[in-house]
C-alpha cells in the first residue's frame, strides 16, 4: 500500500467520524447585542417622548398647526410619544435622522435617502424613501428638518465591540452546558450496517429515547436484546452563572457609557438616585434636546423672528417633583431673586396674566419692595 492509498483510507475513516455531531460553533448570541442597545435606547426614547415642544413668542406659548403636530399626532399613523421614540433610534443607531414635512404638513420620519453634500450651498437629499414609497424630488437641508448624533456611526461601534463580548459570551454558555452535560454509552452487541441510513436509522432511535428521558416526567423504554443505554455519573455541580452574568452588564456597562446614561441607573441602584438621575438628565437627555431644539429653531423660524425673540423651547420631564422643592421656591420668591412666573418657568409651568405674579417680593412678609425700604415711617407718623 502507498502513501496516497494510506492516506485515502485514512480519510475514510475520518469521513464516518463527521457524521456524527462532535464539533459546533461558538454561539453568537445576538439577543444580548439587542438587549443591551434595545434597553439603553429605549430608556432614552421613553425619557425624550415624554418632552413637550413648543413656540414661544413674547413670553408666551404659541399653540398653533405646529405645536399640535409636535406633540400630539405628527402624522396620520404616529402618535407623538412613537414618532420621537423612532427618531431617538434611528438618530442613535444610524447616526441621522431625516424628518420631512408633506404637502399635507405631516411630519414623516425617512427609512432611507440618499445625501448630496456641497461646500458653499444647501446639501440635497434624493431617492427619499417612507415605508413602500419613494418619493421623486429632491429635498434642500432648508426644506428638512436633518439630525446628525455624532461624528461616527454607533452601529459600527457597537457591532466591533460586541465582536469581543459575543465570542466570549458564546463560549462562556457552551462551558457551563458542557460542564452540566448528559454524557452516556449505547453498546450495541451486534455488527450493524455502516451504512449512512442505517447510522441515521440508530441516531434517531437513540434520539427518542433520550428525549423521553429528557422531557417526559414519566419514560418507559422497552428492552433489546444486544442494545444496552448506559449513562456516565456527572459528580460536578451545578456551577454558579455568575460568569454569564458579568459578560451580560460588561458590554451592558459599554454602551450606556457611550450614550452618556449612568450605569447604576441601568442596574436599578436605588441608593441615592437622585444624583445619576441629575447626571443622566443633564449630559444625556439634554443634549439631544439641545440638537432638536437647534434644528427646529433653524428651519422653522427664520433668522428676524428669532432675534426679536420667538423660539423653539422644549419642556423635558422633570425627575422631581414641585412639593419636594417648595420650600426653595419660597425662599426664591421671599428673597425676591425671581419674580412668581419666573418661577413657574422654571418649574416647567405656563406664565399666568396676574399682575401680582411679575412683581418682586421681599422678606417673610411678601411685601413689596418698595414698601420693605420704607422701614416703620409709617407708624411714626401714627404715633
Amino acid at each position: 500500500m502507498g502513501i496516497l492509498d494510506l492516506v485515502k483510507s485514512r480519510n475514510k475513516e475520518l469521513e464516518f467520524m463527521y457524521d456524527f455531531d462532535l464539533i459546533q460553533d461558538t454561539s453568537k448570541k445576538i439577543h444580548m447585542k439587542q438587549l443591551a442597545i434595545q434597553t439603553c435606547i429605549n430608556m432614552i426614547g421613553r425619557t425624550i417622548s415624554q418632552s413637550e415642544f413648543y413656540v414661544k413668542k413674547d413670553k408666551k406659548i404659541v399653540k398653533d398647526e405646529m405645536y399640535y403636530r409636535l406633540n400630539v399626532r405628527p402624522n396620520p399613523n404616529m402618535s407623538a410619544s412613537h414618532f420621537w421614540q423612532t427618531v431617538v433610534h434611528k438618530l442613535i443607531y444610524d447616526n441621522e435622522c431625516l424628518i420631512i414635512q408633506s404637502d399635507t404638513e405631516d411630519l414623516l420620519i425617512a427609512d432611507s435617502f440618499t445625501r448630496v453634500e456641497y461646500a458653499l450651498v444647501n446639501d440635497s437629499f434624493k431617492d427619499v424613501t417612507i415605508k413602500n414609497f419613494t418619493f421623486s424630488r429632491t429635498f434642500q437641508m432648508s426644506d428638512v428638518i436633518y439630525l446628525e448624533y455624532s461624528n461616527k456611526k454607533l452601529s459600527d461601534l457597537f457591532d466591533g465591540l460586541y465582536s469581543d463580548y459575543g465570542e466570549l459570551f458564546g463560549r462562556i454558555i457552551e462551558f457551563q452546558k458542557r460542564k452540566n452535560q448528559i454524557r452516556g454509552f449505547v453498546d450495541i452487541e451486534a455488527v450493524t450496517d455502516k451504512s449512512e441510513k442505517k447510522q441515521e436509522q440508530l441516531q434517531n432511535y437513540i434520539n427518542k429515547i433520550y428525549n423521553a428521558f429528557t422531557y417526559k416526567s414519566v419514560a418507559i423504554v422497552p428492552q433489546q436484546k444486544g442494545f444496552k443505554l448506559e449513562e456516565l455519573k456527572n459528580a460536578t455541580q451545578l456551577q454558579s452563572v455568575d460568569e454569564v452574568a458579568k459578560v451580560i452588564d460588561g458590554f451592558l456597562d459599554q454602551v450606556a457609557k457611550a450614550l452618556g446614561i449612568p450605569v447604576s441607573l441601568l442596574h436599578g441602584d436605588m441608593a441615592d438616585v437622585e444624583k445619576p438621575t441629575r447626571n443622566y438628565m443633564t449630559f444625556c437627555i439634554d443634549p439631544f434636546l439641545k440638537k432638536i431644539r437647534d434644528e427646529l429653531n433653524a428651519k422653522m423660524i427664520d433668522k428676524k423672528e428669532y432675534l426679536a425673540g420667538k423660539k423653539m423651547e422644549t419642556k423635558r420631564v422633570s425627575y422631581s417633583n414641585m412639593f419636594d422643592v417648595a420650600t426653595a421656591v419660597d425662599k426664591l420668591r421671599a428673597s425676591g431673586a425671581f419674580n412668581g412666573n419666573e418661577l413657574r418657568e422654571a418649574l416647567g409651568e405656563e406664565r399666568v396674566d396676574d399682575p401680582m405674579m411679575d412683581k418682586y417680593f421681599i422678606t417673610k412678609n411678601y411685601q413689596e419692595s418698595s414698601e420693605a425700604l420704607k422701614g416703620g415711617e409709617k407708624n411714626k407718623a401714627q404715633n
